[in-house]
């Protein structure tokens, strides 16, 4: 074979895996456009202002949660305790504003940093203890579900004022409400850190592998920790944003939400394996189960059934991530 032959040969082969590699990382954002696509055919009401507004608000929580969740399984961590910290920070909260009497502007805080408590105990029993992630959150969930039921002896906290339900509820520009703002800054400024900045490059290095990390000059402990303490502040900001939506604090808030939450993360591009995952690709799958849901809703589509349709798209997006990284070795 001639030379200029073997040149076309693998100028071709390297345009094939450039949009093999482009189509790989761009899967969320894809699925996302194809679902809105599909759901806007099968029902009129998908593409509605008001829908679209809908679908905002729904996913807030579960998003500002699953920022968190994507720094700790880029480490290659998992957290099963966040949808319990978030009943905790949210209980918290309102015992001390409404049965204690707290100013709103120091009940908010302590309930947020409550949730923050929480992700240190963790990071702790995972970096000191040497306990297994999967247990130590595990412990952690039910602490602090049991914390949050023994608070108020699992009654909720209601009467909540205008100004605060007024915040997921009162409109700028027409369709952004004061915790959807939140959300979006605080997903731009995490993409911003975990892309471009020396923190977001150690979690990378210590989810690829810590030894090496630690070669490398990297504190593994002490920047393991700092993830968990920061998946538990978002936590208790999330509990913050669903009590201003169901005006009440409720000890039962949050269940099923840790499932939700790595579910995201999972659809999103990221690998339960550790060092790969990005924020944007969280957001993808934050708005990929969120307009899920909101399809089904509007198709009148069980529950049930809908808790069987995340699971097989969970299991669709581990075998993708599986089949992914089979190709690049």
């Amino acid at each position: 074979m001639s030379s200029s032959a073997t040149e076309k040969l693998d100028a071709s082969q390297s345009t094939a895996i450039s949009w093999k590699q482009t189509l790989s990382n761009h899967t969320p954002a894809i699925t996302l456009l194809v679902l809105c696509i599909v759901l806007s055919f099968v029902t009129p009401y998908f593409l509605r202002v008001q829908n679209i507004v809908n679908i905002l608000d729904q996913v807030t929580v579960l998003g500002i949660m699953a920022i968190g969740m994507t720094a700790v399984i880029i480490i290659g961590g998992i957290d099963l305790s966040v949808g319990s910290i978030l009943a905790l920070s949210m209980m918290i909260m309102g015992w001390l504003a409404k049965t204690q009497g707290l100013s709103w502007a120091i009940a908010i805080p302590l309930g947020i940093a409550a949730g923050g408590l929480c992700g240190l105990v963790t990071g702790l029993l995972i970096t000191r203890a040497n306990l297994p992630a999967f247990i130590a959150t595990l412990a952690m969930m039910s602490i602090a579900r049991g914390l949050a039921n023994i608070i108020t002896d699992g009654r909720q906290i209601i009467g909540y004022p205008d100004w605060f339900v007024g915040l997921s509820i009162n409109r700028y520009f027409g369709f952004l409400s004061f915790t959807v703002t939140i959300f979006v800054a605080l997903a731009f400024i995490a993409w911003l850190v975990v892309k471009y900045r020396p923190f977001g490059r150690s979690l990378y290095a210590i989810g690829g592998n810590p030894n090496v990390a630690y070669l490398a000059g990297i504190d593994v402990k002490n920047t393991t920790t700092l993830v968990y303490v920061i998946s538990g502040l978002l936590c208790g900001l999330s509990g913050v944003v669903m009590a201003t939506r169901l005006d009440s604090s409720q000890p039962s808030s949050g269940n099923g939400y840790e499932l939700n939450c790595i579910a995201a993360v999972v659809i999103g591009g990221a690998s339960l394996s550790g060092g790969i995952g990005s924020v944007s690709g969280t957001i993808m799958g934050v708005f990929i189960i969120g307009v899920l849901r909101n399809g089904l809703n509007l198709n009148g589509v069980s529950p049930f059934v809908q808790q069987v349709i995340i699971g097989l798209v969970i299991i669709l997006a581990v075998v993708f991530d599986n089949l992914r990284r089979r190709t690049e070795k």
